[in-house]
Protein backbone atom coordinates (compact mmCIF):
# COMPACT_ATOMS: atom_id res chain seq x y z
CA UNK A 1 0.00 0.00 0.00
CA UNK A 2 1.16 3.50 -0.70
CA UNK A 3 -0.34 6.48 1.31
CA UNK A 4 -0.70 10.33 -0.01
CA UNK A 5 -1.06 13.32 1.32
CA UNK A 6 -3.56 15.71 -0.48
CA UNK A 7 -4.76 19.12 -0.40
CA UNK A 8 -8.19 19.57 -0.40
CA UNK A 9 -10.31 22.81 -1.22
CA UNK A 10 -13.93 23.52 -0.26
CA UNK A 11 -16.13 26.00 -0.64
CA UNK A 12 -19.45 26.41 0.73
CA UNK A 13 -22.85 28.55 -0.67
CA UNK A 14 -21.60 31.17 1.82
CA UNK A 15 -19.31 31.65 -0.48
CA UNK A 16 -16.96 31.01 2.32
CA UNK A 17 -13.93 28.63 1.30
CA UNK A 18 -10.66 26.71 2.85
CA UNK A 19 -7.64 24.43 2.31
CA UNK A 20 -7.47 20.96 3.88
CA UNK A 21 -5.71 17.85 3.72
CA UNK A 22 -6.00 14.24 3.89
CA UNK A 23 -4.31 10.75 3.59
CA UNK A 24 -5.02 8.54 0.92
CA UNK A 25 -4.16 5.00 0.27
CA UNK A 26 -3.49 3.46 -3.36
CA UNK A 27 -4.33 -0.06 -3.00
CA UNK A 28 -5.45 -3.10 -5.83
CA UNK A 29 -5.47 -0.53 -8.49
CA UNK A 30 -8.14 1.58 -6.27
CA UNK A 31 -7.62 4.73 -4.26
CA UNK A 32 -9.32 5.29 -0.82
CA UNK A 33 -9.51 8.24 1.22
CA UNK A 34 -8.35 8.02 5.37
CA UNK A 35 -9.80 11.30 5.97
CA UNK A 36 -7.95 14.09 7.95
CA UNK A 37 -5.37 11.50 9.98
CA UNK A 38 -1.90 11.69 10.15
CA UNK A 39 0.34 8.87 8.58
CA UNK A 40 1.45 8.03 12.16
CA UNK A 41 -1.64 8.01 13.92
CA UNK A 42 -3.22 5.17 11.38
CA UNK A 43 -0.13 3.54 12.56
CA UNK A 44 -0.88 4.16 16.34
CA UNK A 45 -4.38 2.58 15.52
CA UNK A 46 -2.88 -0.48 14.00
CA UNK A 47 -0.79 -0.91 17.07
CA UNK A 48 -3.88 -0.42 19.17
CA UNK A 49 -5.55 -2.97 17.51
CA UNK A 50 -2.97 -5.95 17.80
CA UNK A 51 -3.14 -4.79 22.26
CA UNK A 52 -6.83 -5.84 21.54
CA UNK A 53 -6.76 -8.63 19.63
CA UNK A 54 -3.55 -9.76 21.09
CA UNK A 55 -2.40 -10.74 17.67
CA UNK A 56 -0.25 -8.82 15.44
CA UNK A 57 -1.84 -6.59 13.11
CA UNK A 58 0.07 -4.84 10.22
CA UNK A 59 -0.84 -1.35 8.99
CA UNK A 60 -1.85 -2.81 5.91
CA UNK A 61 -3.95 -5.57 7.26
CA UNK A 62 -5.41 -2.62 9.42
CA UNK A 63 -6.19 -0.43 6.95
CA UNK A 64 -7.42 -3.55 4.65
CA UNK A 65 -9.93 -4.81 7.39
CA UNK A 66 -11.07 -1.05 7.36
CA UNK A 67 -12.32 -1.13 3.58
CA UNK A 68 -13.99 -4.69 3.59
CA UNK A 69 -16.12 -3.09 7.00
CA UNK A 70 -16.39 0.07 4.77
CA UNK A 71 -15.34 2.23 7.05
CA UNK A 72 -13.20 4.07 4.11
CA UNK A 73 -14.46 4.92 0.54
CA UNK A 74 -13.20 5.02 -3.01
CA UNK A 75 -11.87 8.49 -3.60
CA UNK A 76 -13.63 10.80 -6.58
CA UNK A 77 -10.36 10.06 -8.87
CA UNK A 78 -9.01 7.06 -10.71
CA UNK A 79 -5.41 7.57 -10.43
CA UNK A 80 -2.29 9.26 -8.99
CA UNK A 81 -1.80 10.91 -12.13
CA UNK A 82 -4.31 12.93 -12.00
CA UNK A 83 -4.31 15.39 -8.17
CA UNK A 84 -0.15 15.02 -8.49
CA UNK A 85 -0.22 18.65 -8.54
CA UNK A 86 -2.23 18.56 -5.19
CA UNK A 87 -0.54 15.99 -3.14
CA UNK A 88 2.08 17.35 0.37
CA UNK A 89 4.75 15.23 1.48
CA UNK A 90 2.73 12.57 3.26
CA UNK A 91 4.29 13.34 6.32
CA UNK A 92 5.23 16.51 8.68
CA UNK A 93 8.57 14.67 10.99
CA UNK A 94 8.84 16.61 13.93
CA UNK A 95 12.77 15.65 13.27
CA UNK A 96 14.56 14.91 9.93
CA UNK A 97 18.07 13.16 9.87
CA UNK A 98 20.78 12.02 7.66
CA UNK A 99 23.02 8.89 7.08
CA UNK A 100 26.30 10.51 5.29
CA UNK A 101 29.03 8.48 3.02
CA UNK A 102 27.14 4.93 3.19
CA UNK A 103 27.94 4.36 -0.63
CA UNK A 104 31.26 4.14 -2.02
CA UNK A 105 30.44 6.41 -4.68
CA UNK A 106 29.61 9.11 -2.09
CA UNK A 107 33.26 8.39 -0.34
CA UNK A 108 35.08 8.76 -3.78
CA UNK A 109 33.40 12.37 -4.40
CA UNK A 110 33.72 13.63 -1.04
CA UNK A 111 37.36 12.92 -0.70
CA UNK A 112 37.86 14.45 -4.11
CA UNK A 113 36.10 17.39 -3.43
CA UNK A 114 38.17 18.13 0.15
CA UNK A 115 40.82 19.85 1.18
CA UNK A 116 40.68 17.01 4.04
CA UNK A 117 40.32 13.33 2.10
CA UNK A 118 41.41 10.95 4.77
CA UNK A 119 38.03 12.10 6.93
CA UNK A 120 35.22 10.72 4.15
CA UNK A 121 37.57 7.32 4.09
CA UNK A 122 38.09 6.77 8.24
CA UNK A 123 33.76 7.38 8.21
CA UNK A 124 32.79 5.38 5.84
CA UNK A 125 35.27 2.21 6.91
CA UNK A 126 34.49 2.78 10.56
CA UNK A 127 31.94 1.09 13.14
CA UNK A 128 29.96 4.14 13.84
CA UNK A 129 28.13 6.00 10.75
CA UNK A 130 28.18 9.30 10.17
CA UNK A 131 24.61 11.08 11.11
CA UNK A 132 23.87 14.42 11.06
CA UNK A 133 20.48 16.35 11.70
CA UNK A 134 18.70 17.98 8.57
CA UNK A 135 16.19 19.61 9.76
CA UNK A 136 12.98 19.96 10.84
CA UNK A 137 9.04 20.16 8.83
CA UNK A 138 9.38 23.72 8.42
CA UNK A 139 12.34 23.11 6.35
CA UNK A 140 10.51 20.62 4.30
CA UNK A 141 9.17 20.93 0.51
CA UNK A 142 6.27 19.20 -1.14
CA UNK A 143 6.76 17.21 -4.40
CA UNK A 144 6.47 19.36 -7.25
CA UNK A 145 7.36 22.49 -5.07
CA UNK A 146 10.60 24.53 -5.27
CA UNK A 147 13.89 23.23 -3.74
CA UNK A 148 16.58 25.71 -2.48
CA UNK A 149 20.62 26.03 -3.95
CA UNK A 150 22.46 28.68 -1.36
CA UNK A 151 22.93 32.14 -2.74
CA UNK A 152 26.42 31.74 -1.46
CA UNK A 153 27.52 28.32 -2.36
CA UNK A 154 29.12 28.05 -6.03
CA UNK A 155 28.67 23.80 -6.49
CA UNK A 156 25.39 22.61 -5.77
CA UNK A 157 23.96 19.07 -6.33
CA UNK A 158 20.67 16.87 -5.13
CA UNK A 159 21.04 13.55 -3.88
CA UNK A 160 18.41 10.90 -4.14
CA UNK A 161 17.93 9.14 -0.98
CA UNK A 162 15.81 6.57 0.32
CA UNK A 163 14.43 8.21 3.84
CA UNK A 164 12.91 5.59 6.65
CA UNK A 165 9.81 6.55 8.47
CA UNK A 166 10.19 5.96 12.12
CA UNK A 167 7.13 5.63 14.30
CA UNK A 168 7.92 5.49 18.03
CA UNK A 169 11.18 3.74 17.45
CA UNK A 170 9.78 2.05 14.63
CA UNK A 171 10.33 1.53 10.96
CA UNK A 172 7.13 1.97 9.72
CA UNK A 173 7.70 2.96 6.03
CA UNK A 174 9.74 4.00 3.22
CA UNK A 175 9.82 7.19 1.20
CA UNK A 176 11.72 9.24 -0.94
CA UNK A 177 14.37 11.99 -0.18
CA UNK A 178 16.21 14.83 -1.63
CA UNK A 179 18.88 15.92 0.27
CA UNK A 180 20.64 19.38 -0.92
CA UNK A 181 23.80 19.60 -0.76
CA UNK A 182 26.21 22.35 -0.85
CA UNK A 183 29.31 20.91 -2.28
CA UNK A 184 31.57 23.67 -2.12
CA UNK A 185 30.86 24.73 1.08
CA UNK A 186 31.78 21.34 2.69
CA UNK A 187 34.17 20.55 0.46
CA UNK A 188 35.94 23.69 1.76
CA UNK A 189 35.43 22.42 5.44
CA UNK A 190 33.98 19.16 6.64
CA UNK A 191 32.91 21.42 9.59
CA UNK A 192 30.89 23.95 7.62
CA UNK A 193 28.31 20.61 7.06
CA UNK A 194 25.45 21.89 8.62
CA UNK A 195 25.92 25.58 6.01
CA UNK A 196 26.12 22.92 3.45
CA UNK A 197 23.34 20.86 4.64
CA UNK A 198 20.63 23.09 6.41
CA UNK A 199 19.09 26.05 5.11
CA UNK A 200 15.69 27.13 3.65
CA UNK A 201 14.05 24.67 1.31
CA UNK A 202 16.88 22.01 1.86
CA UNK A 203 14.95 19.00 1.29
CA UNK A 204 11.99 17.56 0.16
CA UNK A 205 10.14 13.78 0.95
CA UNK A 206 7.35 12.07 -1.32
CA UNK A 207 5.35 11.72 -2.98
CA UNK A 208 4.06 8.95 -0.81
CA UNK A 209 5.27 6.55 1.73
CA UNK A 210 5.02 2.51 1.23
CA UNK A 211 4.67 0.45 4.25
CA UNK A 212 7.61 -1.11 5.69
CA UNK A 213 6.03 -4.68 4.94
CA UNK A 214 6.15 -4.32 1.39
CA UNK A 215 9.62 -3.72 0.33
CA UNK A 216 12.84 -5.02 1.01
CA UNK A 217 15.05 -1.50 1.56
CA UNK A 218 18.37 -3.06 0.44
CA UNK A 219 17.57 -4.04 -2.98
CA UNK A 220 15.89 -1.00 -4.50
CA UNK A 221 16.73 0.57 -7.87
CA UNK A 222 17.35 4.37 -7.59
CA UNK A 223 17.78 6.86 -10.52
CA UNK A 224 18.40 10.43 -10.86
CA UNK A 225 17.24 12.98 -13.66
CA UNK A 226 17.91 16.45 -13.81
CA UNK A 227 16.35 18.67 -16.68
CA UNK A 228 17.70 21.94 -17.86
CA UNK A 229 15.37 24.10 -20.43
CA UNK A 230 13.83 21.07 -21.98
CA UNK A 231 17.15 18.94 -22.01
CA UNK A 232 18.34 16.14 -19.51
CA UNK A 233 21.99 17.18 -18.27
CA UNK A 234 22.46 14.59 -15.98
CA UNK A 235 21.26 11.13 -15.88
CA UNK A 236 22.30 8.50 -13.11
CA UNK A 237 21.27 5.04 -11.35
CA UNK A 238 22.50 2.51 -8.40
CA UNK A 239 20.50 0.41 -5.61
CA UNK A 240 20.30 0.52 -2.06
CA UNK A 241 22.27 -3.00 -2.15
CA UNK A 242 25.49 -0.93 -2.58
CA UNK A 243 24.90 0.59 0.92
CA UNK A 244 27.81 -0.21 3.61
CA UNK A 245 25.35 -0.26 6.22
CA UNK A 246 21.62 -1.44 6.44
CA UNK A 247 18.82 0.58 6.96
CA UNK A 248 18.28 -1.39 10.33
CA UNK A 249 21.65 -0.38 11.29
CA UNK A 250 21.90 3.25 10.90
CA UNK A 251 17.68 3.60 12.62
CA UNK A 252 20.23 1.83 15.38
CA UNK A 253 22.90 3.90 15.41
CA UNK A 254 20.03 7.13 15.23
CA UNK A 255 18.43 6.05 17.99
CA UNK A 256 21.49 5.51 20.32
CA UNK A 257 21.68 7.87 22.93
CA UNK A 258 19.00 10.04 21.24
CA UNK A 259 15.23 9.66 21.96
CA UNK A 260 13.58 10.35 18.70
CA UNK A 261 10.19 12.03 18.97
CA UNK A 262 6.68 10.49 17.65
CA UNK A 263 7.59 10.87 13.79
CA UNK A 264 11.50 10.91 12.42
CA UNK A 265 12.81 10.19 8.97
CA UNK A 266 16.56 9.18 8.58
CA UNK A 267 18.13 9.43 4.88
CA UNK A 268 20.39 7.15 4.34
CA UNK A 269 22.61 8.37 2.11
CA UNK A 270 22.96 8.29 -1.85
CA UNK A 271 25.12 6.49 -4.40
CA UNK A 272 24.44 8.75 -7.14
CA UNK A 273 26.45 11.96 -7.75
CA UNK A 274 26.90 14.37 -10.44
CA UNK A 275 30.38 15.03 -11.84
CA UNK A 276 32.54 17.75 -10.70
CA UNK A 277 31.89 20.02 -13.22
CA UNK A 278 28.17 19.79 -12.98
CA UNK A 279 26.00 22.28 -10.69
CA UNK A 280 22.98 22.88 -10.28
CA UNK A 281 21.40 26.06 -11.55
CA UNK A 282 17.89 27.90 -11.04
CA UNK A 283 15.13 26.79 -12.62
CA UNK A 284 16.38 22.89 -12.86
CA UNK A 285 14.18 20.40 -13.17
CA UNK A 286 14.80 17.43 -10.42
CA UNK A 287 13.55 13.93 -10.49
CA UNK A 288 14.33 11.05 -8.26
CA UNK A 289 12.78 7.72 -8.55
CA UNK A 290 12.66 4.82 -6.19
CA UNK A 291 11.70 1.52 -7.76
CA UNK A 292 8.16 0.87 -5.52
CA UNK A 293 8.02 4.00 -4.47
CA UNK A 294 7.31 6.53 -7.46
CA UNK A 295 9.29 9.91 -8.28
CA UNK A 296 10.07 12.81 -6.26
CA UNK A 297 10.22 16.03 -8.47
CA UNK A 298 11.08 18.91 -7.51
CA UNK A 299 12.31 22.44 -9.16
CA UNK A 300 15.18 24.08 -8.43
CA UNK A 301 15.30 27.93 -7.00
CA UNK A 302 17.95 30.50 -5.28
CA UNK A 303 17.43 31.10 -1.57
Amino acid sequence: MKYYRLNNFYSDDNESSYWDSSLIVSFNNNIYSLGNIEFEELYFLAQEESIKSNKKVTLNSYVSSLIDNGNIFQAKFSKIEEIENLLQSPIYPQEVWAAGVTYSDSMRERQAESDSPDVYAKVYNAERPEIFFKGTGDRMQPPEKDLGIRKDSGWDVPESELAVVIVNGEIAGYTIGNDMSSRSIEGENPLYLPQAKVYNKSFSLGPCIISSEDIDPQNLKVGLKITRKNNVVFEGDSNTSAMKRNVSELVDWLQRSNDLPELAVLMTGTGIIPPQDFTLKQNDIVEIYIEKIGILRNTISLV
